[in-house]
């Protein structure tokens, strides 16, 4: 093997080793820019940190949270549990959402055992548009 394969397997390996660390959250469904009717499915997806109950205390695993017209809340802060704020403690990748016909920004946050945010490498955000009942 020359050194120019040697040199192209060693890159390749480090992109496999970046890609498989890579974290981040995002929503299966809804999509960015869907329109939907008062209540429907939230569905979303972790890649690279476990996905635990809150009930779990080990370091770097975390569960889901959904803000509302929230602002986002910083890495280490607790993130509140308000009607703007849905918590998933139980380590839920989906639910049933309800919401009031309008325009809303939705964001996906992860967070730790105590609640507090991942910040903005583990979050993911979308704007729908909820129109009523199909």
């Amino acid at each position: 093997m020359n050194r120019f394969q040697q040199l192209g397997l060693g890159l390749l390996g480090l992109l496999f080793v970046a890609y498989a660390n890579a974290q981040s959250v995002d929503f299966i469904e809804p999509r960015d820019g869907d329109t939907l009717p008062t209540t429907f499915t939230l569905k979303f997806k972790v890649d690279g940190m476990p996905l635990a109950p809150a009930s779990d205390k080990r370091e770097g695993v975390g569960h889901f949270h959904v803000l509302i017209d929230a602002r986002d809340i910083e890495p280490g802060y607790v993130i509140p549990n308000d009607n703007q704020h849905k918590h998933f403690d139980k380590g839920q990748t989906e639910s049933l959402m309800f919401l009031q016909p309008g325009k809303y920004k939705l964001t996906l946050q992860f967070a730790d055992s105590r609640h507090r945010s991942y910040g903005e490498k583990m979050r993911k955000t979308i704007n729908i548009t909820v129109a009523g009942e199909k």
